[in-house]
C-alpha cells in the first residue's frame, strides 16, 4: 500500500478521493471539488490517500501548527475493510508528525479532531462501510488516545450555509496520557483559526466560543 500526498485538484487520485468522501460523509461535511483547489496548494494541509493496487481506497487530511505546537486531524477515510487501512494511515501519519515537530525542535503537544457521537444522532450510514461506524471510529480513536474536551461542541457547516452542525465531540489526544486538562485559550484560538475560511458562522458556535472564553480550561473526559 502506498501513502501518496495530493497537493494539486487535476490529480486522478484527487477525484478518487473526493468521491469517495461523497460515499463516506454526510453532504454538510463535504466541501465542493472546485473549492479543494486552494487548500490542497496550501503547504500546511496535508492529504494524504492510500492507494491499493492503483485504486484509493483510503485518505487522510490533517495539519501542523508550529506556533501552538498542535496538530489536527480533518478527516480520516477507509474506504473498505480488511486491507488494515486505519492502522497504516494512523502510523503514517505520526511518523509525519513527528517528523514536523522536530524540525520544529519540539515533542508534539497533541492533537484535535471531531467524532461523530452516535448517542445523540444515528442516521449516518458512511456508505456502508461498517469501519467507519461512529460507533466503531469512537472507540478506534479512544485506543489512539483521543479523549473528549468537557463543552457541548457544534461546526459550522461547510457549505458556508451558516448553519450549525451537531452530533458530534471535539476531542484531544495529547501527546503526555497524564494530562487531565488543556487551556481553555488554546481551544479557543485553535477553532477561529480552523473556521476563519466559514464567514457565516451559526449563532451557536459563537455563543460556545464565548463560553470557552470564560474558562481557564477544558477538561479531558475519557471517550
Amino acid at each position: 500500500m502506498e501513502f501518496i500526498r495530493i497537493n494539486n485538484i487535476e490529480d486522478p487520485l484527487f477525484a478518487q478521493m473526493h468521491a469517495l468522501l461523497g460515499d463516506i460523509f454526510p453532504p454538510e461535511e463535504v466541501l465542493e471539488f472546485e473549492l479543494w483547489k486552494e487548500p490542497l496548494e496550501d503547504s500546511g494541509i496535508r492529504v494524504f490517500v492510500a492507494v491499493h493496487e492503483g485504486k484509493v481506497v483510503g485518505a487522510t487530511e490533517y495539519r501542523y501548527y508550529p506556533d501552538w505546537n498542535i496538530a489536527m486531524t480533518d478527516f480520516t477515510i477507509i474506504g473498505q475493510s480488511g486491507l488494515g487501512i486505519g492502522r497504516f494511515l494512523a502510523k503514517q501519519r505520526e511518523e509525519d508528525l513527528q517528523r514536523l515537530a522536530q524540525e520544529n525542535g519540539k515533542t508534539l503537544f497533541g492533537m484535535f479532531g471531531e467524532i461523530y457521537n452516535p448517542h445523540e444522532r444515528e442516521d449516518f450510514t458512511f456508505g456502508g462501510v461498517m469501519a467507519m461506524n461512529p460507533y466503531v471510529r469512537r472507540e478506534v480513536l479512544s485506543h489512539l488516545g483521543y479523549k473528549r474536551l468537557d463543552f457541548p461542541y457544534v461546526h459550522p457547516s461547510w457549505k458556508n450555509d451558516g448553519e450549525a452542525v451537531e452530533g458530534l465531540d471535539f476531542c484531544f489526544m495529547p501527546t503526555d496520557e497524564r494530562l487531565t486538562e488543556i487551556p481553555s485559550n488554546l481551544v479557543v484560538d485553535f477553532l477561529t483559526d480552523y473556521y476563519s475560511v466559514l464567514p457565516n458562522k451559526p449563532q451557536q458556535w459563537l455563543d460556545m466560543v464565548e463560553a470557552l472564553k470564560q474558562k481557564e480550561t477544558v477538561t479531558l473526559r475519557p471517550l
